[in-house]
């Protein structure tokens, strides 16, 4: 059967169609690009006889002259769909994605998705650089919901990154990309290296370097990964990383991190707590998803506490009021920042700072990218190299003044 032409179907949209097949095509409109990977591109498309919008990956799989990575390609997709659909319940979970359809032809798989028009919280959190407390305890809520409900479905998901976690109208979550997910049944342990490297546990690194007798690991290193993504989303940059990557898989494998840096004397304690908990090396110490959900961070109400008045409650409300306002009628004036303080360390100024991260960021947004090489937390190194540092004691070199490293971004950052 033919492809029905619609009356908003451009000439590119037809050319796509004939590209794809009649299967694929006499259902769906294919519109726009959304996102390419190294197999698949992600399109919105069209459903003909509702109209209704969605995203589809297409995963083009006689693109590959390997034979043997043609094969791996299909199974990992194949599994992603088994999983999917496992996980579609009921009961459905409001935070994993959902897989409408599923095609298969010769040439090309097509696996059509809800639409997440808010795109990849990787790339919300490029643009915003940081989020509050709040709105990181609404989205890492959703996500720890989500993961404990694939976990109690005996499924890993792998990958837990910004990168594969989707955005809805107001910040609403969705897990994708179940592409590296096992089944983990009866204690069974996994042995297979992958996922990303800054998003790695300890325990999947050592195992696949035969370190201190690590046999395999489990669902743990889900919670490993929301650990990271929950440090990332307060202060804009991971916890490991290193120009070098052998350094930063050995500070992941020995848990080093730190809460030392100027962003983190304007984060709670409680948030710090959670991601303590998380971050832990030994797996059987890590929260569960549950007991992360109990934690302290999520009791902290977002919403004002409605209130019931009564006439001594009204009148100690009025009291503390006017105390209140006398004691700010003292502070007429904003207080000013003391310049040597500003001086001396620029960046620990919360002003200063989120003027110097939102400039990096609007001028290198562009650069930063889904990868080790270009990652964000490169935006994030204050301090001069080595050879700056040398000119600044240099005597004989020209003056520089001490904020100067901090302000310099394209020098210091080296991004040329």
């Amino acid at each position: 059967m033919a492809p029905t032409i619609g009356m908003d179907e451009t000439d590119t949209d037809i050319l796509l169609g004939k590209q794809y097949g009649d299967v694929f095509s006499s259902k769906y409109i294919t519109k726009q690009m959304l996102g390419k990977g190294i197999s698949s591109t992600v399109r919105k498309c069209i459903m003909r006889d509702t109209s209704q919008f969605f995203a589809v990956k297409i995963i083009d799989i006689t693109s590959e002259k390997n034979t043997d990575r043609t094969q791996a390609i299909q199974e990992e997709y194949n599994n992603e769909v088994a999983i999917l659909r496992q996980l579609s319940g009921p009961p459905k979970h409001k935070n994993i994605i959902e897989l409408f359809d599923f095609i298969q032809t010769p040439t090309y798989f097509f696996m059509v998705f809800e639409l997440c028009p808010e795109g990849e919280l990787f790339d919300y959190l490029t643009k915003v650089v940081t989020l509050s407390e709040k709105k990181t305890r609404n989205i890492m809520r959703q996500i720890l919901d989500a993961i404990q409900y694939i976990h109690s479905q005996d499924i890993v998901h792998r990958d837990i990154k910004p990168e594969n976690i989707l955005l809805k109208e107001n910040l609403t979550v969705k897990i994708s990309d179940f592409g590296m997910a096992a089944i983990v049944q009866d204690g069974k342990q996994l042995t297979e290296l992958c996922g990303t490297p800054g998003y790695m546990a300890p325990e999947a690194l050592k195992c696949s370097m035969n370190l201190d007798g690590v046999k395999g690991y489990g669902k743990e290193i889900d919670l490993w990964a929301c650990g990271v993504i929950m440090y990332t989303l307060l202060v804009g940059c991971p916890p490991f990383w290193h120009r070098r990557q052998v350094i930063m898989l050995r500070t992941i494998m020995e848990g080093r991190y730190s809460f030392g840096s100027p962003e983190w004397e304007d984060v709670s304690e409680a948030a710090k707590d959670l991601i303590r908990r998380l971050l832990v090396v030994q797996p059987s110490e890590r929260l569960t998803a549950k007991e992360a959900l109990q934690n302290q961070f999520f009791q902290i109400s977002d919403s004002p506490s409605k209130m019931v008045f009564t006439p001594r409650k009204k009148f100690r409300a009025a009291v503390l009021a006017v105390s209140v306002i006398c004691t700010l009628s003292r502070y007429s004036t904003q207080r000013a920042i003391p310049i040597r303080r500003a001086r001396q360390n620029p960046y620990k100024v919360k002003a200063i700072r989120k003027v110097i991260d939102g400039c990096a960021f609007g001028m290198y947004g562009h650069w930063v990218k889904k990868g080790e090489v270009q990652n964000r937390a490169a935006l994030f190194e204050h301090t001069p190299k080595t050879e700056l540092k040398s000119m600044m004691d240099n005597k004989d070199s020209p003056h520089m003044s001490p904020s100067a490293s901090f302000v310099g971004i394209g020098i210091t950052f080296g991004l040329g």
